[in-house]
């Protein structure tokens, strides 16, 4: 048996950053860039007002006050989208909307409620003003947003490896990008073994079971932004294995479930060892002891045990990685907290244990508590909880109140302003 950190270190030799490919910008949210982006212009690409109201020259607008307001001939009106043709002139200002290039002569705006525009719009009024009154003095490129003030023409704006989030796909939109060159999502091909499964949705007979590791673990791959190719049922007979297992031969990755065990039908370490190669077969850590990894050719098969706990916990230390580190990203670690433990943890043989938890913080500490029974076969475990209790290997037992380290399953916005 090796350790969970060689395990990792092992799959993680065998997989490699894919190749880019071109998206639409709203299709590559979660993927990572391939290149660097470059600004072609300004934003914004002249000076502009930051708030509705009145260009002006800020000379003008000295000693302005409510009792001695200083007043303006209104020479011209301009919307966001459009230019002025006039030119503000000492005693004269332009009405201007949010987002409006400055006209010029104008070097500051005076917003509306420091205006007499603030009375007329109380009234309704809608006729064009002739005159406005100042009640505010306004400094020079007061209430103006400079050219270039969020992009320089010619900066890197985005770097080559981030990942796209909506604020990414937000700048490359605003630089007038429609397409984007990023790090291609993996395909990552899901086989579950076994004569004893049923697809979902049909008829349960005596003694069978509904094939619930495909879906866990599809919507893991999915969760973390692969694509999964369902396979379907591989049953008990070599022929059946290997024809399934050559469907994936044009995917990035092939997960099995079942199969990596020792008992007579186990065959998918068989089938394995005759089709490819096996790195490893069984890893120091519970749930998730017999986890076979290896390669088919040029494709990297991990396969994961066929307890449904053991399934997915394998997948959050071995899959997550291998995926993450195929789209490009370098941080595949799990965000883990230091918690107060409620109730005891065990380990009896050795191996690293994850017991299933709900974790909360209360007053600024954070608190685990088991979700009951941790048989590897109790998937409403995994259900339950939002994080991993880690025993370590030479920790024995684990009492009621001790710090325990948890990796998180979830990590939301709640928990972590809590």
């Amino acid at each position: 048996m090796i350790s969970v950190e060689e395990a990792l270190a092992r799959v993680l030799s065998y997989v490699s950053v894919l190749e880019p490919e071109t998206k639409p910008i709203l299709d590559s949210l979660g993927q990572v860039l391939a290149e660097d982006v470059y600004a072609q212009f300004s934003i914004p690409p002249l000076d502009n007002s930051a708030m509705d109201g009145y260009a002006v020259n800020a000379e003008d607008t000295k000693g302005a006050s409510d009792s001695t307001p200083i007043r303006l001939r209104v020479i011209d009106e301009v919307a966001a989208g459009y230019m002025s043709k006039k030119s503000v002139t000492p005693g004269t200002a332009i009405r201007i909307m949010t987002g409006a290039p400055i006209p010029a002569g104008a070097d500051a705006v005076v917003q509306f409620e420091h205006t007499s525009e603030a009375s007329r719009m109380g009234y309704g009024q809608k006729a064009r003003l002739s005159e406005v009154e100042v009640y505010r003095p306004v400094t020079p490129g007061q209430n103006i947003r400079q050219a270039g003030e969020d992009v320089r023409q010619g900066e890197m704006i985005l770097k080559k490896g981030s990942t796209i989030r909506p604020a990414e796909i937000g700048v490359l939109a605003s630089l007038g990008h429609s397409v984007v060159r990023v790090i291609r999502r993996p395909k990552v091909a899901i086989l579950a073994t076994g004569d004893e499964l049923v697809q979902v949705g049909e008829h349960l007979p005596i003694g069978k079971i509904y094939n619930s590791n495909t879906y866990s673990v599809a919507s893991q791959v999915l969760r973390y932004g692969a694509i999964p190719v369902i396979l379907g049922i591989a049953r008990d007979r070599e022929e059946d294995l290997i024809s399934k297992i050559r469907q994936a031969l044009e995917c990035d990755m092939l997960i099995t479930t079942a199969g990596v065990s020792v008992g007579d039908y186990d065959l998918t370490k068989k089938v394995l060892a005759t089709e490819g190669e096996i790195n490893f077969w069984q890893v120091r850590m519970k749930p998730g002891k017999p986890l076979a990894f290896g390669r088919i050719g040029k494709l990297p098969h991990l396969g994961l045990p066929g307890n449904p706990v053991s399934s997915m916990v394998s997948f959050e230390q071995f899959g997550r990685p291998a995926i993450l580190k195929m789209m490009g990203k370098t941080e595949f670690r799990k965000p883990e907290v230091t918690a107060v433990l409620h109730g005891g943890a065990d380990n009896r043989d050795g191996r690293r244990c994850y017991y299933r938890a709900v974790v909360r913080k209360i007053n600024g500490t954070w608190h685990a508590d088991l979700t009951g029974p941790q048989g590897s076969g109790i998937l409403t475990s995994m259900a339950l909880a939002n994080g991993l209790v880690i025993v370590p290997e030479d920790v024995a037992e684990l009492k009621d109140g001790e710090t325990v380290r948890v990796q998180m399953l979830d990590w939301t916005e709640d928990m972590e302003n809590a």
